[in-house]
């Protein structure tokens, strides 16, 4: 597909949490590749900020787990652009401190609303317009974290919803293969952003003590995805795990 000359078809990804972090870093990504991002989020303020000076971006301010704003997320992207080429479902929340006899149930609904639910429909909204528009099809990518594969302490909600996301990215896979439409989970461990500046001074270990963790730019985390999203359909990208080297992930510590 084109990058959005006059009288060719954009290239149109819509970027959940896309007001800071991770998310952010993507949406300038691909902006800067010529795609037209629409950048989701619950703070509207921080969204107009992201987009700013971007002519190829729009904001749309969206709590993900609400299904009537998440419809008229993917409504608005339809009437500005006519299609959706990429998800990039990437809002969460860590939630509370909490081992699972901890935490209190309404917190656990919180995170599941947001991590799970809001990816889910995301990506079912994502689908439905990839089947309907011509030509169909599109691809998904599901910010999974290295909590998709061991847990941190005292994060039970968290690494739980990060489980559930392989099984998502997994079955969205599976439903769309006869409709073009491709699903991917990247799982990132340690980009330097506002949820990991507590690592450079010390974070819980699995054995109670308490360590610095090195961590990398996001922009090498947002050039990943953004490679994955250029592939053509024709190429699936299952799974990718990319971590600051020497993070607390592989092996023992």
């Amino acid at each position: 597909m084109s990058t959005g000359a006059p009288g060719s078809t954009p290239r149109v990804a819509v970027v959940t949490g896309g007001g800071s972090g991770i998310g952010r870093a993507v949406a300038r990504e691909l902006l800067a590749a010529g795609w037209h991002v629409a950048l989701a989020g619950r703070r509207p303020d921080a969204l107009h900020e992201a987009a700013q000076g971007h002519r190829l971006a729009v904001a749309v301010p969206t709590d993900v787990g609400d299904p009537e704003q998440v419809e008229s997320l993917f409504a608005t992207v339809a009437r500005t652009w006519g299609r959706v080429d990429l998800l990039f479902n990437n809002a969460g929340v860590f939630g509370p401190r909490a081992a699972v006899d901890e935490i209190g149930v309404a917190e656990w609904n919180e995170v599941v609303a947001v991590n799970l639910t809001g990816s889910m429909l995301c990506a079912a909204a994502a689908v439905r317009q990839m089947k309907a528009q011509d030509p169909h099809g599109g691809r998904i990518i599901n910010n999974g974290s290295i909590s998709a594969h061991a847990p941190r302490p005292a994060s039970v909600a968290y690494t739980t919803t990060k489980h559930a996301i392989t099984g998502l990215t997994k079955s969205i896979s599976l439903d769309g293969r006869g409709h073009g439409i491709t699903a991917s989970q990247i799982d990132i461990g340690n980009t330097a952003t506002e949820l990991t500046a507590g690592f450079t001074t010390g974070t819980l270990q699995a054995d109670g003590t308490t360590r610095v963790e090195p961590v990398f730019d996001v922009a090498h985390a947002a050039r990943t995805i953004r490679h994955v999203a250029d592939l053509p359909l024709e190429v699936t990208v299952d799974s990718l795990v990319i971590t600051a080297t020497g993070m607390p992930f592989t092996g023992r510590g």
